[in-house]
């Protein structure tokens, strides 16, 4: 089990409270929206300095975002490397560390520039006719690869933007298609894809970049949530490897990602994984060459297996998988300096965790498992990393390669957070579903009292392939919930990530069988291990397949809850099939088409089990969610309503599937906690 106190959580962020100190307040929404974010870190090529990127949000609002240097191992402060309005991100070190190179919109169009570390102003040295959305620099920092939006029968990027302009000005409104997919996440296709140019770096400026991925009809680096760590030179700098699926008319409905390498003078690309079927993803090469490893699923159609660690002996040509009886899913990849280890995060119960393999035993070993992770850079000694909890927004460490010495780097938030009260936390474990141990957190609410009994708040993780474990979130933020004077609840049922691959599976083509049970099972359990919380007053609350979940529960256990929260939740799974846009989501969890496996989709079907409602249940939606589109949520308000089911909708034309708008949040949070105060209430 793992235990942390607040206090014991707030000592370790370097926080302390002096005797004439303001007295902490409770989380609130409006604290959350003014957290700073630490972005677009990068370790220098020697390993002695880093440099960041913070989002400061005052206390009107008002957001800024600049550069900051810091050398690891000094007492100084860290210096601040830019002031200009708008934000840097996407950094990258020179070869010789004396520059580092940035995107920024400074004048109105995402361009790369140039920033000398020993003094003087950043200059701009893209002047594309198109925005530069992402690059990544050659291993000698003489090659600079950029991803840029284009259309691809255009020659060049002029003939492109002229298209996006024409299409701008067009009085007409249709859109036009002849095959999936129409849409995808929050956006309507525009025939435009992402493509890879390559230019030079020539002193002041850049080449005329080359579209090393001209012709194609995919996109690359996959939207809506890959970048280019999906792409990288061959450390000779002769080529560029990415991820990216084949063209074809079945877009909508397969997951096979290869690994593709074109020379970087452009030419014809060689696909280096057409054997596999399922995705590849995150090419990484070590420094001297003589490998590439990279991540693997096996099955055909299914977004959430394993990712398999593979290595590739550039020179041979053999391959293998590294670690094969390793039960995680790898999500990041770096070499060690030696060429032959890496290092790698993956969800661990209930934690996103650093390990080292070998690559030539695939021993694999635990390096850091607290919070939620992520490597910013390894050096012959050292991890440079970024770490998150429950209790901790984001900050930068570094660490032994054996886990030993961790040392703070950054306290973004150091103020913001002396001023802020978080719920004591612990993760605790049960029996669910075939008897199997299941885990989950509990959260006390701020201010609590031995003695009193609170109310609880119930969270459903979406995924359904998911977890709420111990990191820091920006839209479901369990903390907010502990205070406002909840006890809260969050269960890791089968189907959840982090706990191996077979209990992630459990949960396809079985929605609504073992993840209820659990849900079910940790309640009572955690309820009668912790007695101050109140299964009397307890509300439940999840989005998308948690929104499906308590869709599920009206008609399932319909005696559980006070009160619903249903956050893009399916209720129609017939409709829900023929209206999201990735085919291949529902064709896997559901054993094929709607027409292929009717008897399931109908028996994990909410809208079968309407007869049993009677739960009061706020409904949200966005009308720019194209994965769940807002019909489910008005479908299910609509029944309530008729059905005089108390139930209120909250709707936003201008979100997705999540919440992005911070006033929005705002309002979010405000109908949640009323609807929950309204019926939890004594």
């Amino acid at each position: 089990m793992k235990k942390t106190a607040i206090i014991l959580a707030l000592a370790t962020a370097g926080l302390a409270f002096g005797a004439n100190a303001a007295e902490p307040q409770p989380f609130k929404v409006q604290d959350l929206v003014k957290i700073n974010k630490l972005h677009s870190s990068v370790l220098s090529n020697d390993g002695n300095k880093i440099v960041y990127a913070v989002k400061n949000i005052d206390d009107k609002g008002v957001a800024s975002s600049d550069l900051y240097l810091q050398t690891i191992g000094s007492d100084q402060a860290a210096k601040r490397l830019t002031t200009a309005t708008g934000t840097e991100h996407s950094v990258a070190f020179s070869a010789d560390d004396k520059k580092v190179y940035f995107l920024a919109a400074r004048n109105g169009s995402s361009q790369l520039f140039e920033l000398a570390l020993d003094g003087g102003e950043a200059q701009q040295i893209s002047e594309l006719p198109l925005d530069v959305e992402g690059f990544k620099l050659s291993q000698d920092g003489k090659q600079v690869v950029m991803n840029i939006r284009v259309f691809p029968a255009c020659e060049d990027l002029t003939c492109s933007a002229d298209k996006f302009a024409a299409e701008a000005e067009r009085s007409s409104t249709g859109r036009e298609y002849k095959q999936l997919m129409v849409r995808h996440w929050d956006t309507w296709g525009d025939h435009s894809r992402s493509h890879l140019f390559v230019a030079q770096l020539n002193g002041e400026t850049i080449t005329a970049p080359v579209d090393v991925t001209k012709g194609l009809d995919t996109e690359t680096p996959a939207l809506p949530f890959s970048g280019m760590e999906e792409v990288t030179f061959t450390p000779d700098g002769k080529y560029v490897v990415y991820s990216a699926k084949a063209p074809s008319t079945q877009q909508a409905w397969e997951t096979n990602y290869d690994l593709w390498q074109v020379p970087a003078t452009g030419g014809t690309a060689k696909n280096l994984t057409e054997d596999n079927k399922a995705w590849d993803a995150l090419p990484t090469f070590s420094a001297d060459g003589r490998y590439m490893a990279y991540l693997a699923m096996t099955k055909p159609g299914f977004e959430a297996d394993r990712y398999r660690i593979m290595l590739r002996d550039t020179v041979t040509g053999q391959e293998k998988e590294v670690a094969p009886l390793w039960d995680r899913s790898a999500s990041s990849l770096m070499f060690g300096k030696d060429n032959r280890t890496l290092y790698v995060t993956a969800q661990d119960v209930g934690q996103v965790s650093i390990f080292e393999v070998n690559t030539q035993f695939g021993d694999v070993k635990t390096i850091y498992n607290e919070g939620s992770n992520s490597i910013v850079g390894v050096t012959a000694d050292k991890i440079v990393f970024n770490h998150k909890s429950l209790v901790q927004p984001g900050d930068l460490y570094t660490m032994a390669l054996d886990g030993q010495n961790r040392t703070r780097l950054t306290d973004v938030n150091k103020d913001k957070l002396a001023k802020i009260k978080f719920g004591e936390y612990e993760q605790f474990s049960f029996k669910g579903w075939n008897n199997e141990e299941v885990f989950g957190y509990w959260i006390k609410p701020v201010g609590y009292k031995a003695g009193k009994k609170y109310p609880i708040a119930f969270l459903v993780h979406g995924g359904p392939q998911g977890s709420f474990g111990n990191s820091f979130s920006s839209r479901w933020n369990a903390q907010l919930w502990a205070g406002a004077g909840y006890g809260v609840v969050m269960i890791d049922f089968h189907g959840s990530t982090g706990y191996g691959q077979a209990f992630t599976d459990s949960i396809s083509q079985d929605w609504g069988g073992k993840p209820l049970e659990d849900l079910q099972k940790g309640l009572a359990a955690v309820t009668a291990q912790q007695k101050w919380l109140d299964s009397s007053r307890a509300c439940a609350l999840g989005g998308s397949y948690g929104g499906y979940m308590m869709n599920w529960i009206q008609g399932n256990w319909n005696d559980g809850f006070k009160c619903l929260v249903n956050h893009a939740g399916l209720f129609d799974m017939r409709s829900m099939y023929y209206v999201t846009e990735e085919l291949w989501f529902p064709e896997y969890e559901f054993g094929g088409t709607y027409q292929d496996n009717k008897a399931l989709y109908e028996k994990f079907n909410p809208v079968n089990y309407v007869e049993n409602w009677q739960t009061p249940m706020l409904v949200i939606h966005g009308e720019k969610d194209f994965r769940v589109p807002y019909g489910q949520g008005l479908a299910a308000f609509s029944f309530m309503q008729r059905k005089g089911i108390p139930s209120e909708l909250l709707i936003y034309p201008d979100e997705n599937h999540w919440i992005l708008n911070p006033d929005n949040l705002e309002q979010w949070y405000a109908n949640v906690l009323g609807w929950m105060d309204r019926w939890t209430a004594k």
